[in-house]
């Protein structure tokens, strides 16, 4: 037995530089900054059966972050344009989601907000709020709105009853006052992906909302995420096993920050889908965060490498 074999882990994903197998894991270096996302705290208005946030309306492990903290960390990104991304929870309950967004395009960056498109987004001064920023911002600024599915019984099945038609009717005034939209949904098994997008073109062909549904950003369609599954671990063979490019992955281009419940400041985190877990945590500052991202999580697997798929529009 070889000293490599002899100390390999005995589970997947239990080691950050070894598999279970005993081969070297994957790892991505960071590129360029392309997309900073900003979590807006992990306070939803519903909770959804298979959130890979936990957010719900009790949930706060996440705190709302300030316009004083996007400041900060804004401050640090310096004069590119970038993509700035807003993501919870729903960021339409943070009391200073408007705010934020101003600063952000105010310093000439793109941004990209994530919301269910329900209640809290619907409120008289949410939207006299949107209406001016897309006054002075126009196509700057874009909103992709969760749609888990075109048929409302499997939206509602992990939405909740009722949530479907709460978010269209948000997506409807959104396509009416003409702003930039965008919607995510999830794939399921029992549909392939142009099966869901003519299903998704004909429902917004009945609601008369233009989205080309063949445009990838347009219409994000993502993996499903169950922690519990069982999937492969990436090693350093696995990129031209799969001809997949390092360069490609979220984690090359962006990362996010977060505010903990109790912490003075915030902190950056090495992608949207490990807010939690403390080997993704990357340092108080954007230069600390830029160093390279081992894939030592399912989420990286599924999602990213085999998924390949990205929360960013950039």
């Amino acid at each position: 037995m070889t000293a490599l074999a002899a100390n390999r882990p005995r589970e997947q994903f239990s080691d950050p530089d070894l598999t279970a197998g005993g081969e070297a894991r994957a790892h991505v270096v960071f590129h360029d900054l392309k997309t900073l996302w900003l979590n807006t705290g992990t306070l939803c208005n519903i909770e959804c059966a298979n959130c890979y946030m936990h957010s719900s309306p009790t949930d706060d492990r996440l705190v709302y972050l300030t316009a004083s903290d996007a400041k900060h960390v804004l401050d640090m990104v310096g004069h590119d344009a970038i993509e700035i991304g807003f993501t919870g929870g729903e960021p339409f309950m943070n009391p200073d989601m408007l705010s934020m967004m101003r600063d952000a395009l105010g310093r000439g960056h793109s941004v990209l907000v994530l919301t269910n498109a329900m209640q809290p987004m619907q409120r008289p001064g949410i939207k006299y709020g949107l209406l001016d920023i897309k006054e002075r911002y126009g196509e700057r600024m874009t909103l992709r709105v969760s749609l888990d599915h075109h048929s409302e019984a499997l939206h509602d099945a992990e939405r909740g009853a009722g949530s479907f038609r709460k978010s269209m009717e948000g997506l409807r005034w959104l396509a009416r006052q003409g702003f930039s939209i965008a919607v995510a949904g999830r794939s399921v098994p029992s549909e392939t992906e142009p099966q869901a997008r003519a299903g998704y073109a004909a429902l917004f062909a009945r609601e008369d909302i233009r989205l080309e549904t063949d445009d990838h950003a347009a219409l994000v369609i993502f993996p499903e995420m169950d922690e519990r599954a069982d999937v492969p671990e990436i090693t350093t063979a696995c990129w031209d096993i799969l001809h997949v490019d390092p360069a490609d992955m979220m984690c090359a281009t962006s990362r996010m920050v977060v505010k903990r419940k109790g912490a003075a400041r915030p902190v950056f985190v090495a992608c949207t889908l490990l807010p939690d877990d403390p080997q993704f945590e990357m340092g108080e500052t954007l230069a600390e965060s830029l160093t390279p991202v081992k894939l030592n999580h399912r989420h990286c697997a599924k999602f990213c490498v085999l998924g390949g798929a990205s929360c960013s529009s950039a």
